[in-house]
């Protein structure tokens, strides 16, 4: 076949990709574009990837990562803004001039004690009691840096008008990060937001998170000797102890979308000494804020009676709260078509035999990785965890998607998670995720209708009414 022949013939394809996909050749060009840019640039997307893996920061720690993207945006022509909303590994990245104002949500915090070597499949920490990344944040940073980068090639190269903004997001994992930012009004510019989140399947996110409080109380009391003087102390830890007994019957009398979690986050410092200082750190969930709300001032009565049987002093700290997430399903809806425009991961043999090792080793049926683009299908009575993203969610027209990049029906949150997406299988799905966040964005910088569409139906869903931020709207107690 000679060259004339094979540009004919690719030009055919693209436009019928256009016809399937009602989407014009014009903007099918800009994708291939951005696609292009990307595998180019494939290999830097990686090496950021795994240093980031390598860096595995917790929230509020992530100073070489964030530091890692926020160079790469800077040194190509992004204006960047760090420490934002008075948080040291918050930045903000923009490019452009003039709307639609896209915004790109990027996470890169690690959770503590996952600690693991890459591609191993029995649990090998590389540093006892170090962080990993069992959520996939180093893909989920690296392929939002890739799409930005993308944008920003096409935008110059085909003089498109708009503005990209880069929002480098600490501390999802506690739900600090977008929430904190959310408050501070960093969100209200935009026009529309996208992001997207490693999983164990390629699709677009459409099944609800919950809203959530998370809250620590503290109790205070006074030390004595536990053998020689107890009546002279005043146990803290009982405090705790009393305050969990009484949520623990309360759970009989919530509604079932309710969950509630916690932990004794200090307990005392020896057993002889009556502890004067004992803490739980609780997150209380539902499906919307008035449920979070009724059920966290109840949990506070129940503090407040343990304060009070143990003539103890307690105080109530608000540590952070989200909203329930809002799928923008016009959003949604180009996602899925992005999605089929670019194929879910295409793993090897090689990569397929080490996930159903790691299968194999936690007693799992050894289904290997899915290599399926889910339907689409939206799943209103489903829910998942919480997450900040919510916040954006309630400012501007939002929808993520998740790609493939680790084994199903294994832990999340695990070492398994860590040694996947530090391998060749997780820069698969952060290549995919690239690709699909540049053309979404292209979507909404081009296509006026689809921009009209998701903001009318933004406006419909939270029926015009302005954000308010979970940070304001419950004090913090001290009794």
């Amino acid at each position: 076949m000679d060259k004339k022949t094979r540009c004919f013939g690719f030009c055919l394809f693209v436009a019928a990709m256009a016809v399937l996909t009602g989407q014009s050749v014009y903007a099918q060009d800009l994708k291939q574009n951005a696609f292009a840019w990307i595998d180019e640039q494939a290999d830097q997307l990686v090496d950021v990837s795994d240093a980031i893996w390598e860096f595995a920061e917790i929230g509020l720690q992530e100073f070489e990562s964030a530091e890692l993207l926020a160079g790469k945006l800077e040194a190509s022509g992004f204006e960047v803004t760090r420490g934002v909303a008075g948080l040291p590994t918050a930045f903000e990245a923009c490019w452009g001039d003039g709307g639609p104002v896209i915004g790109i949500l990027a996470e890169y915090d690690a959770l503590p004690s996952l600690s693991q070597q890459r591609g191993e499949t029995t649990k090998m920490p590389k540093e006892i009691g170090g962080a990993g990344h069992g959520c996939g944040h180093n893909l989920y940073g690296a392929a939002c840096l890739g799409a930005a980068l993308a944008l920003k090639h096409v935008m110059e190269s085909e003089k498109l008008d708009g503005t990209i903004v880069f929002y480098g997001c600490p501390a999802e994992e506690t739900l600090v990060g977008k929430t904190v930012m959310a408050n501070a009004g960093l969100f209200d510019k935009l026009d529309a937001a996208i992001t997207w989140h490693p999983g164990t399947e390629t699709k677009v996110t459409l099944i609800k998170s919950l809203a959530m409080n998370s809250f620590e109380a503290t109790f205070r009391g006074r030390t004595a000797h536990g053998a020689a003087d107890p009546w002279n102390g005043r146990s803290a830890l009982d405090a705790v102890e009393l305050m969990n007994y009484g949520v623990n019957l309360m759970r009989e009398h919530v509604k079932p979308t309710v969950r509630i979690h916690y932990i004794i986050s200090r307990g005392g410092s020896a057993p002889n000494i009556v502890p004067d200082l004992a803490s739980a750190w609780y997150y209380v969930r539902d499906v919307d804020r008035k449920g979070v709300e009724e059920v966290y001032e109840r949990v506070l009565q129940i503090a407040e009676g343990a304060a009070l049987a143990t003539e103890t002093e307690l105080e109530c700290k608000l540590i952070t709260g989200v909203h329930s997430e809002l799928v923008n399903q016009a959003i949604a809806s180009a996602h899925q078509r992005n999605l089929e425009l670019v194929g879910a991961p295409d793993f090897s043999d090689d990569e397929q035999m080490f996930v159903k090792s790691l299968q194999r080793n936690l007693g799992k049926e050894e289904t290997g990785l899915s290599e399926r683009l889910e339907d689409f299908v939206i799943k209103s009575e489903e829910w998942r965890g919480s997450t900040d993203v919510a916040e954006v969610s309630r400012i501007v027209p939002l929808a993520e998607f998740n790609v493939a990049a680790a084994p199903a029906n294994t832990p999340w949150h695990s070492w398994v998670v860590v040694s996947c997406v530090g391998t060749s299988v997780g820069h698969k799905a952060m290549l995919v995720a690239a690709k699909t966040l540049s053309a979404t964005a292209l979507d909404l910088l081009t296509d006026e209708d689809l921009l009209s569409e998701a903001k009318s139906e933004f406006e419909r869903a939270t029926e015009g009414k302005p954000y308010k931020s979970p940070l304001d709207s419950v004090a913090d107690t001290s009794k």
